[in-house]
């Protein structure tokens, strides 16, 4: 009986030590994406050609539906699916170097066993359409990496902030505080369409704006 209460005890220690990390960690993503603006579209821009060949494969993940909310409100319970979301499909699907040639042999594909950042991009957007998030609120967005690397992530609209969802993190951020330069966005109103995003300001974890432009 002595060593099930001091089994209970060190459990009961443990969750009280890991669920103040686990609410700084959303006060602290809440602080961030109210200090941060919205993605502003641009011109219009073409589509990524694989998006092309992806909403002929995939039409019902193409659908917009005008009466839609462009924006969910992010809250505790929108916040965990989030998370789930990104931290199931990262785990799911092993990474796959593509080739995308002119034999047109890979696509960007839901669900595979492997694949690359188009496919965790997609395959969240997905999940996230059948949990019945708004088709206007999931943009899929092309960025550069620091090291010039062409990458697509998912672009949430919350009431809060954008936020991304990424296969290289498990964490989710707001765009401005990631690392990426940002190409284009996939059209809110028409997931078929593409902009170009106007180049932000990026905030850093000191608070310090930094133009992206100048890093």
């Amino acid at each position: 009986m002595r060593r099930r209460l001091q089994i209970v005890s060190l459990l009961s220690a443990v969750a009280g030590s890991l669920l103040p990390r686990d609410a700084d960690a959303r006060d602290r993503l809440y602080q961030d994406v109210n200090s941060q603006t919205a993605i502003v579209e641009a011109s219009p821009t073409l589509a990524p050609f694989q998006h092309v060949r992806f909403c002929l494969n995939y039409p019902s993940d193409c659908k917009s539906n005008p009466t839609e909310f462009e924006r969910i409100d992010l809250n505790a319970e929108t916040l965990e699916l989030l998370r789930r979301v990104n931290s199931s499909v990262n785990m799911a699907i092993a990474p796959k170097l593509k080739s995308y040639g002119s034999e047109l042999q890979d696509g960007w594909t839901i669900a595979p066993t492997s694949g690359d950042c188009n496919d965790y991009a997609s395959t969240k957007r997905h999940s996230l359409l059948e949990s019945g998030l708004p088709s206007r609120a999931l943009r899929l967005s092309v960025v550069k990496t620091p090291s010039g690397i062409g990458h697509l992530v998912l672009v949430v609209a919350t009431t809060k902030g954008d936020l991304v969802l990424d296969n290289l993190t498990d964490s989710i951020h707001a765009w401005q505080s990631t690392d990426y330069q940002w190409l284009k966005i996939q059209s809110a109103a028409d997931a078929r369409f593409w902009y170009e995003i106007r180049t932000p300001a990026r905030i850093s974890r000191s608070g310090r704006h930094v133009r992206l432009a100048d890093r």
